[in-house]
């Protein structure tokens, strides 16, 4: 380790060991940039003094226990400050938890891995990854997302309080702490995520603004002028403000107010200079986003009464200080002793609290027995109408499955409606915490982010929008995917067979836009029993997250004792019909699939032999061995045709060189579903034209 017994005029008293402390926190975020020759130096040298006290004084967490499901979260939305957060990591002594929860003895940041900021393979990557750097809560980067992220964490907190907490045993009472910039409230994430938290009155969240007044181009008075204190409490949070974030006994008392207020959420603005120290970039835009330079970085140490060649210093009685004020393990031990008797007293509740955060029981089992089976049926349902049917029923075994809708739940028909279900609502507005039905408002960009919130409290959330608005909350599902999260999402209204509400609201090239997405799973199911099996699928799913397209249009139950059994869709695709030596592949996904079967009879009865495959999940599809898949596609079959009514962009390598495309070529229009199918070659006939064509 890097340390040296003597700094020149060191004080040791109290108070110089909280600037030796966070002098080193800066030092350390400092070197590993100005080794890396890459980040954010400014912000850890302004925030460092909040990340300490936070981190010291203020948050509830076990560095040797970092999985106690009590511990106080905390969230990093200046995810470019992640320099800091890595060495607060260090100097708290954090160990590193393994993917299987095993706690192990080596630090979950060393002096070595802040040597290795930004570099291949390192546990110190350029932005907070959750899953990589034990201590990260969750992937931080796209300002705004750790804010919404945290009101999910909270709402999660207050939800299993009130499913799990008995008198004199509170399983959950810890708090969620998040720090953020300009860019963060700049983006309109956060005030979505901000108003419903308000709204809710998540008493135990606390956001800290590290009011610096700087941005990459320059001073924010160019572009960020409003009263962010009135904002605040006009969305009905609790507004506190220190003058200096340098005044460390205002900081405390402060973040301990925040701390103890909890009727509402509380907005802390802490006010600091970017760069603090830095004698020539001290305030600028320059301190934001290079490294200072090795003269700048010289004369910054010298202002802090650091010896001007040393890097990643950490001076004797650093790590000693600060692990010795950190009150997690006390509060861990008393935890604990409290569950002894919680377990005593509740013993099923203590069983589900041990199902919950480590799984359990065969899900794919309950979940293949709690789904209806549907009966073939010509006039069928709207596949959004039987994911309904099957999300309560799935629901009834599945306690920890809860979400809701942008604005949009008789629509997206993804409310949970059985018995004892209810709202999650403040008590304020004669509601409680324990609905698991949620009004998210019309705030899709929000709602995906408090999903992963959520998600990250071993909850199963699902979030319910249009497939086309989709592009709301695009970067959330993105990091759901990132972070191997398993939200699910319910979109409805799939294509142009969504209808007269015209091509603002008809998706054209959104599931190309999802299908893009690694490590999501993409389902568009055809019919009642995909549905079914889809919501297995998803129940099943515990690393990645799950997306359904679905039809706001009925459409017709496949009679399964005819045609290929809908447990195929596990596969992602699988052979529906068929006949002995076909000519000709006919594939397709969700409502189309009904006109690939139609296309499939009339030529059967020509005496074409054809295959028809249902193909509603490409990313499983691929997953399967080669030789399944070319049971179902068999390279030497050339004639294929793809039908979906969306972009035709992907669909090439299912249909191959010689194959037929059709897809949306253009925007939708405003007419009855029937009349856009017409028009944009969506038929039984249209199929049949192209078919005849190559045949």
């Amino acid at each position: 380790m890097d340390t040296v017994s003597h700094m020149p005029h060191l004080d040791t008293s109290s108070g110089g060991m909280d600037l030796l402390a966070i002098n080193t926190i800066r030092t350390l975020a400092i070197d590993a940039i100005q080794k890396a020759n890459s980040g954010h130096p400014g912000t850890p040298m302004g925030l460092a003094p909040a990340s300490y006290v936070l981190w010291r004084d203020i948050l509830k967490y076990d560095p040797a226990a970092p999985g106690w499901i009590n511990r106080d979260r905390f969230v990093l939305s200046v995810g470019h400050a992640s320099s800091m957060l890595y060495a607060t990591l260090f100097l708290a002594g954090v160990r590193e938890m393994a993917a299987s929860g095993h706690v192990t003895d080596r630090p979950a940041v060393t002096l070595d891995d802040l040597r290795q900021f930004r570099q291949l393979g390192s546990r110190t990557p350029g932005h907070p990854e959750y899953g990589v750097t034990t201590g990260v809560e969750t992937t931080t980067g796209p300002l705004g997302q750790g804010l919404a992220v945290s009101v999910g964490m909270a709402i999660a907190r207050a939800w299993l309080g009130r499913y799990f907490n008995r008198p004199g045993h509170d399983v959950f009472d810890h708090h969620i702490y998040a720090f953020c910039g300009e860019g963060c409230l700049m983006e309109g994430i956060s005030a979505e995520a901000a108003s419903l938290a308000g709204h809710l009155q998540l008493g135990h969240l606390v956001w800290l603004y590290d009011c610096n007044r700087i941005s990459i181009e320059g001073n924010v008075d160019i572009t960020f002028t409003e009263n962010l204190a009135a904002r605040f409490r006009a969305a009905g949070w609790d507004v506190l403000e220190v003058a200096d974030i340098n005044d460390l006994e205002t900081l405390r008392a402060t973040l301990r107010a925040a701390r103890d207020d909890l009727t509402r959420p509380t907005f802390v603005i802490t006010h600091s200079v970017i760069g603090y120290g830095a004698p020539h970039k001290a305030g600028k835009a320059s301190a934001h986003g290079a490294p200072l330079g090795v003269e700048e970085v010289r004369e910054t140490k010298r202002a802090y009464g650091w010896p001007e060649d040393a890097q990643f210093l950490v001076p004797d009685g650093v790590l000693e200080h600060m692990r010795s004020g950190m009150q997690g393990a006390r509060a861990h031990g008393a935890w604990r002793t409290m569950m002894d008797s919680y377990r005593a007293a509740w013993p099923d509740l203590a069983a589900e609290l041990d199902r919950m955060e480590h799984g359990g029981a065969d899900m794919g089992r309950i979940m293949k027995a709690a789904c209806p089976d549907y009966a073939p049926d010509a006039a069928g349902k709207a596949t959004r109408e039987t994911s309904g049917e099957v999300l309560n029923a799935v629901a009834q075994v599945m306690p920890f499955l809860l979400g809701g809708s942008g604005d949009l739940a008789p629509s997206n028909k993804s409310a949970l409606t059985f018995g004892g279900t209810g709202w999650f609502e403040s008590p304020a507005w004669q509601g409680d915490y324990s609905g698991r039905n949620f009004h998210f408002g019309i705030r899709e960009h929000a709602m995906g982010a408090i999903c992963n919130g959520m998600a990250s409290y071993r909850l199963r959330p699902y979030a319910a929008t249009f497939l086309v608005f989709m592009d709301y909350m695009k970067t959330p599902i993105r990091l759901a995917a990132m972070m191997g999260l398993p939200v699910i999402y319910i979109l409805t209204h799939d294509s142009i067979g969504m209808g007269e509400d015209g091509p603002t609201h008809q998706p054209v090239e959104h599931l190309l836009q999802l299908r893009g997405i690694p490590n999501l799973l993409t389902i568009r199911p055809a019919d009642a029993n995909e549905v079914a099996v889809a919501w297995q699928v998803a129940m099943e799913s515990a690393t990645r997250p799950v997306a359904f397209a679905l039809s706001r249009q009925a459409l017709p139950t496949i009679d399964r004792s005819r045609y290929g059994a809908a447990d195929g869709l596990r596969r992602g695709g699988y052979v529906v019909a068929d006949m002995p030596d076909p000519q000709l592949i006919l594939i397709a996904t969700g409502g189309e699939l009904h006109l690939a079967i139609n296309a499939h009879e009339k030529l059967r009865a020509e005496g074409v032999a054809t295959r028809v495959v249902s193909l509603p999940c490409w990313e499983l599809f691929e997953e399967q061995p080669q030789s399944y898949r070319e049971s179902v596609l068999p390279p030497e079959m050339t004639r294929r045709i793809t039908i979906e009514a969306g972009s035709g962009i992907g669909w090439e390598r299912y249909a191959g060189a010689q194959g037929r495309i059709i897809a949306m070529q253009s925007f939708g229009a405003s007419a009855p579903y029937q009349d856009l199918m017409r028009k944009f070659g969506f038929t039984d006939d249209a199929v049949l034209a192209v078919a005849r064509a190559m045949l």
